[in-house]
């Protein structure tokens, strides 16, 4: 049987658009008055540019990694606050890096500094989503006097390869996904066709997979299309991008009590159908902070905000005003309660 590590490298490998950080959600359903935007780039000091989206010019700033995943469905937390969304380096419309550059969740966290130091920011809130749920986390270990607090969306766990017990993790990725669609994707890539037409597959890719991603198939709708609109996530990049990058998630051996020394508060987000970072990672996580608590989406896959929009949105206005969302969980034990289930 195939760890649990060989798994998801196969899923990045083979499913690259939506297997593991792939959606961001139209703004469908709510109506909002449209805050002012600003765009441009970053230099690290390395001289990668980092794509930047600035939104909203209120007082308090909330740094979101991934522009290319939570904008525009984020910009209805704008009211009050300046979010800045951001692309990691070789993702979105970030500098793609050879070789020759870092390509790490360490620099990730080393560019999240940059963006917070560019922006003369004393201090921030952060959302990060799938492993930049690990990711923030880290540089809250690293930078804690820049950070107030903290929100994770279906984190990864910070045990990377820990097993879950099959009430904490959802079904097989491969399983949500139509078998004739993906039987025909897997012939696609045989035949050369991604290297031959980047963009024209990368849009297949995307319109199969993307029903992975959400817990009721209905909710696909809430997913846009955009991703194939930035060569830097075809799937011809994104297979070497994932090869060098999750290798360094993969070698992490991180301390559970650097963790447990940090006393910003922090809201978990996770949908008890994540096929891509198991709902017991994020139980996890909420045990590990000392001032944390758990938003269970019941039904929801890895992008939960596109599941149950109304309960997570306000969710996170909510902790983000400074008050723990009513229906958010103290968590002290793994297996959650009877009632709970």
């Amino acid at each position: 049987m195939q760890s649990r590590w060989a798994h998801f490298a196969t899923v990045m490998t083979v499913l690259t658009i939506s297997g593991y950080l792939g959606c961001a959600e139209k703004d469908v359903e709510r109506t909002v008055a449209v805050p002012p935007v600003t765009d441009g780039f970053i230099a690290t000091a390395d001289g990668t540019r980092l794509y930047y989206r600035r939104v909203g010019d209120g007082p308090q700033s909330v740094i979101l990694p991934a522009d290319l995943f939570l904008h525009p469905a984020f910009d209805r937390l704008a009211t009050g606050r300046t979010l800045i969304y951001y692309d990691m380096r070789n993702r979105g419309q970030s500098d793609s890096v050879g070789t020759d550059r870092e390509l790490t969740i360490q620099q990730d966290v080393l560019d999240l500094e940059a963006v917070r130091a560019h922006f003369q920011l004393g201090s921030v809130d952060l959302v990060g989503f799938s492993y930049l749920g690990l990711m923030v986390a880290m540089y809250a270990k690293d930078h804690p006097q820049y950070v107030r607090r903290i929100v994770q969306l279906g984190p990864v766990p910070l045990q990377f390869d820990k097993e879950y017990p099959e009430g904490l993790r959802a079904g097989d990725y491969y399983a949500a996904i139509d078998s004739t669609a993906l039987a025909d994707l897997q012939r696609l890539q045989k035949e050369n066709y991604p290297t031959t037409h980047p963009r024209e597959y990368c849009l297949r890719e995307d319109a199969v997979t993307r029903v992975a991603l959400v817990g009721d198939p209905a909710n696909v709708v809430r997913l846009n299309q955009g991703l194939c609109d930035k060569p830097n996530e075809w799937p011809i990049h994104l297979a070497g991008h994932f090869a060098r990058h999750f290798t360094s998630v993969q070698k992490l051996a991180l301390d559970p009590a650097d963790f447990a020394r940090l006393d910003q508060p922090v809201l978990t987000i996770h949908g008890t159908l994540d096929r891509n970072a198991a709902y017991g990672g994020g139980r996890d996580w909420a045990m590990t902070f000392p001032n944390a608590r758990l938003l269970t989406v019941k039904g929801g896959a890895h992008c939960a905000w596109a599941d149950d929009p109304e309960l997570v949105f306000d969710a996170i206005d909510t902790f983000l005003r400074g008050s723990w969302p009513n229906a958010a969980e103290q968590v002290t034990q793994l297996e959650p309660p009877a009632t709970a289930q």
